[in-house]
């Protein structure tokens, strides 16, 4: 490994998991064409994770072996970076809040502008897909993920999940659900006013 390889990664070492890497930021070590190269190289070696073009972040080592930093921690920064509000997509909200076991290999964020971008590292593949606005109500709160897993779940499985999910999320976020019922769908309004309605029946 060159110096400037072994600079690179000791700064990496320094920095949050799934923290994303650019050349423009070891410019200081080096001239910009060999940074890049250094970078490309720690790639193909395994010692960095290349996230998208000019993208890098650092594997995370263990006990149990070498993985990719996790997907969320790297949208995370991504997010940042492009200046656009990501959240979970309405399955990984679901699987958060107890409501279904499944989780898809391919991990989905939801986007507010049109993109069909994928990005993979490791054996892990991130996709984005245009949403509708009022599934980023509340964004990443638990409140959020419980629209998100409603809209995820359909009219049809919904009402059945309301109790489950009604006692899953704290009041305050209940509460923080119920008030942005006017910018939900009609069928999402209807059933947590339905599930409102059985709740003070007793």
């Amino acid at each position: 490994m060159t110096a400037l390889g072994a600079q690179i990664l000791e700064a990496a070492g320094r920095r949050p998991e799934g923290s994303l890497l650019a050349a423009k930021e070891f410019l200081a070590l080096g001239k910009r064409d060999a940074v890049d190269q250094s970078l490309r190289r720690l790639a193909s070696r395994g010692q960095l994770v290349k996230i998208t073009r000019g993208r890098y972040a650092l594997p995370v080592r263990s006990r149990f072996g070498t993985r990719p930093p996790a997907p969320e921690l790297v949208m995370a920064n991504l997010k940042t970076e492009l200046g656009e509000q990501l959240v979970s997509s309405g399955v990984a909200a679901a699987n958060a809040l107890g409501l279904t076991t499944q989780m898809p290999v391919q991990q989905t964020f939801l986007s507010r502008t049109r993109s069909r971008k994928r990005y993979r590292f490791g054996k892990q593949e991130i996709s984005l897909r245009q949403a509708p606005p009022w599934q980023f109500l509340l964004a990443d709160r638990p409140a959020g993920q419980a629209i998100r897993a409603l809209a995820w779940l359909g009219p049809d499985q919904a009402g059945a999940a309301l109790p489950k999910l009604r006692k899953a999320l704290p009041t305050p976020e209940w509460d923080a659900l119920l008030a942005v019922r006017a910018e939900l769908p009609t069928w999402l309004v209807e059933l947590l006013n339905e599930q409102e309605a059985q709740v003070l029946r007793g």
